[in-house]
């Protein structure tokens, strides 16, 4: 995911600040997106690499905390930077609360909205990598068969092998043998892990 330039996606309806906010990250090597409103936004394509919105508050049609809302409706977890000439505390409050990722006014601090940029990539990415590390782990799992599911769900809840084996009617050698080959599958060495891992795919 490092390998990925970040990807900015600015959405403001006045066709000078998207293009001043285009030259700004271009001087720091980033490419960006613009679109005049929301709209345009949700009929395109997401960014696949690690990615931030910076969006007016105020815009033509669905307005900016609209938007927000549509994002979270959407499932789409981009972190989302509002910035607007018009903002107040309840808005900002609101925003934030929304999970807004910063609020800042204009007239922009260049330095400011970069490290505001900066910051929200980061943290997209590292949402991005724990996705594919989830994603990874859920396939180790539907590697396993049925069997070795049942046996791993057992075991991530405390059961011992003789538990397990009266549980489901198997010899404890049996148990065992399953047990073995779930940690291959899995990647795992300890009971621990596995339990960790478990938690993380929600089994």
């Amino acid at each position: 995911m490092s390998e990925v330039k970040p990807v900015v996606v600015i959405i403001d309806d006045d066709p000078d600040i998207r293009v001043a906010l285009q030259g700004l990250l271009e001087t720091v090597d980033t490419q960006t997106v613009l679109f005049g409103n929301a709209a345009d936004f949700f009929a395109s394509k997401r960014p696949k690499g690690p990615s931030c919105i910076v969006v007016d508050v105020r815009l033509p049609g669905l307005g900016g905390l609209e938007f927000q809302q549509e994002l979270a409706r959407k499932n789409i977890s981009i972190p989302v930077i509002f910035i607007t000439g018009h903002g107040d505390i309840p808005m900002s409050v609101r925003a934030m609360k929304a999970g807004a990722f910063e609020f800042l006014t204009k007239p922009l601090r260049d330095q400011d909205l970069l490290e505001a940029i900066q910051a929200a990539v980061r943290r997209d990415r590292a949402r991005l990598e724990d996705e594919q590390d989830v994603a990874d782990l859920r396939a180790r799992y539907e590697s396993l068969t049925a069997r070795e599911r049942e046996v791993m769900a057992l075991l991530v809840s405390g059961r011992v092998s003789k538990q397990i084996a009266a549980e489901i009617r198997i010899s404890e050698v049996t148990v065992r043998l399953h047990r073995g080959q779930v940690m291959q599958k899995m990647h795992v060495s300890s009971l621990a892990d596995l339990i960790r891992i478990a938690d993380r795919i929600k089994i």
